[in-house]
């Protein structure tokens, strides 16, 4: 299936138990003072503190871990996940991520 498909049913299951969810969240990035549409997009974003990646891949590669390094930065949030949704057991697809502080 498409990751769009797994992140429908994915927000549904999660608006079902109660939680908010922000889904294909625009996050633009601040330049010089100015609002940048860059195109980034947050698949899922949960009560307002848990970023959601979906995907439905073959296997995790670091760009993944990368970008969403990157949206936690651009967000302001500290946790993370990468799911994909290409795997046998859903458990075995998912990665935290949690957001790198400068030294």
């Amino acid at each position: 299936m498409l990751e769009s498909a797994y992140e429908a049913c994915l927000e549904f299951e999660l608006l079902s138990r109660g939680m908010t969810v922000e889904r294909q969240k625009a996050l633009p990035v601040v330049y010089r003072g100015m609002k940048v549409d860059c195109g980034f997009r947050i698949d899922l974003l949960v009560n307002d503190a848990l970023l959601v990646e979906v995907k439905a891949i073959e296997r995790f590669e670091r760009v993944h871990e990368a970008q969403v390094q990157t949206y936690l930065r651009l967000m302001g949030l500290n946790l993370g996940l990468l799911m994909n949704f290409n795997v046998t057991r859903l458990v075995d697809g998912v990665k935290r991520v949690v957001r790198d502080f400068p030294d």
